[in-house]
């Protein structure tokens, strides 16, 4: 821990966090006295219990602050700046995320542009209140990332940033990926669907060897081809990250075994998401060799790739006989039929680990639909864990297809209430980070 941290830690540890949070600090002082990074440092300081006395009027400052910087008022983030502040306290104490996603469909929305990031950064910047913000599928560009990079390098209580589906390119990526160098708050980060291509892919790479602090990055659909080499460098000498999202790289076999050499070496990352790359049913013997000698790994998404009965039946050996710590594996869509099918269920019958399985697009035959039938009736398979559900017609088992998997809400989530079946949901139930989608 830095010394300035350290210092921090001591003072709320002296005087009580009721004291710390009555004193004649000032906001701004307060949100450099208690940060994420701090509880991380010291696990008897309560990571969510964030020091506050009353919240801030926050959509009175953005008035004003439209006011100062002469911009106008975008009625969508005074909407949800309004509704943050009715929050009760608990909501306060626990820290609040703004839902400020351009895809809203149950109010009008405004999306939001590089200028009103620029006056909500201005009002979030010393917020201790605020730590998760939703900014995605709005139409932000490379300037507005730089107002976002400069908005992390001051503020210290920011632990969720979703930039999903904004228009966020290269240099856009290079500006936000250099402020993670010295941000040691972030802890999630979805770039999702920003097309910043190869270059922007090595920028974060690159962060990920310096920061410490992120644990879950999503660089899913980025316009990124075979930057995996870059991503298997940093994996080798990173600590922090537990879950990566690489899906739509064009990973083909070569960065498959080098991600999985890399992998050998690192010890933190549990989550691993594969997904709609170009992964073949050679590439899975590296993937195989990997669950034989990596027992940190707990969730792999190969969903829409091509592994075929032969990849299948790789995985099936190594989680059968050698790994015991795999929960989670998706073949969704990967041109599997009954051998490969059947022989990732008698894996189930030996590792007991191994919890969740999605099967559903491939090929099923008489051997499957009876394999995992038996699997779920005898309680082995539950059925919240899979995407399947056995039916019986003329005495023949058939297999149909359960709204089940590990991320149904990758690319939405409700707009009302929170996300209550884990099952349509499952690696926040096994792998969650936080309680952030």
């Amino acid at each position: 821990m830095p010394q300035q941290g350290g210092q921090r830690v001591a003072f709320v540890k002296s005087v009580g966090l009721e004291e710390a949070s009555s004193s004649v600090l000032n906001l701004k002082v307060l949100s450099s006295v208690f940060s994420y990074a701090d509880c991380k440092a010291d696990k008897s300081l309560p990571i969510k219990s964030t020091v506050m006395s009353v919240p801030p009027d926050l959509h009175q400052q953005y008035l004003q602050a439209c006011q100062n910087l002469s911009q106008p008022e975008n009625p969508f983030i005074a909407r949800v700046l309004q509704e943050a502040d009715k929050s009760d306290n608990m909501k306060w104490t626990k820290g609040i995320t703004l839902k400020i996603a351009g895809n809203n469909h149950l109010v009008p929305v405004q999306r939001v542009t590089d200028e009103d990031l620029q006056v909500l950064a201005f009002v979030l910047r010393s917020s201790i209140f605020v730590t998760g913000l939703d900014l995605r599928y709005n139409v932000l560009t490379d300037v507005g990332a730089k107002h976002m990079a400069t908005f992390l390098q001051e503020n210290s209580t920011l632990w969720y940033l979703n930039l999903m589906f904004n228009d966020i390119g290269t240099s856009g990526a290079e500006l936000i990926a250099k402020a993670l160098h010295r941000n040691e708050t972030l802890v999630y980060l979805r770039m999702t669907g920003n097309k910043i291509g190869n270059q922007g892919g090595m920028y974060f790479a690159s962060m990920l060897q310096i920061n410490s602090t992120l644990e879950k990055l999503d660089l899913g659909d980025c316009d990124l081809e075979e930057t995996t080499v870059h991503v298997a460098s940093m994996l080798k000498n990173n600590s922090s990250l537990v879950e990566l999202h690489l899906c739509k790289h064009e990973i083909k076999s070569f960065g498959v075994e080098r991600l999985c050499e890399a992998l050998y070496e690192n010890c933190s990352l549990r989550y691993l998401d594969l997904s709609c790359n170009r992964i073949t049913r050679d590439d899975v013997k590296f993937l195989g060799e990997l669950l034989k000698r990596n027992q940190t790994l707990e969730i792999l998404d190969l969903n829409s790739n091509r592994i075929e009965d032969d990849g299948a039946v790789y995985l099936s050996e190594a989680l059968a006989l050698y790994n015991r710590t795999f929960q989670v594996l998706s073949v969704v869509s990967n041109n599997i039929s009954g051998k490969g099918l059947v022989a990732l269920s008698q894996a189930m019958k030996t590792n007991m680990e191994l919890s969740y399985i999605y099967i559903w697009g491939n090929k099923f035959d008489d051997a499957t639909c009876m394999a995992f039938s038996e699997l779920i009736q005898t309680g082995r398979l539950k059925p919240a864990c899979t995407d399947v559900e056995p039916y019986e017609v003329d005495g023949y088992v058939y297999l149909a297809e359960l709204s089940h998997g590990l991320k149904k809400h990758y690319y939405w989530t409700p707009s009302c209430g929170e996300v209550t079946n884990k099952a349509a949901n499952a690696s926040l139930a096994v792998g969650a980070v936080l309680e952030y989608l």
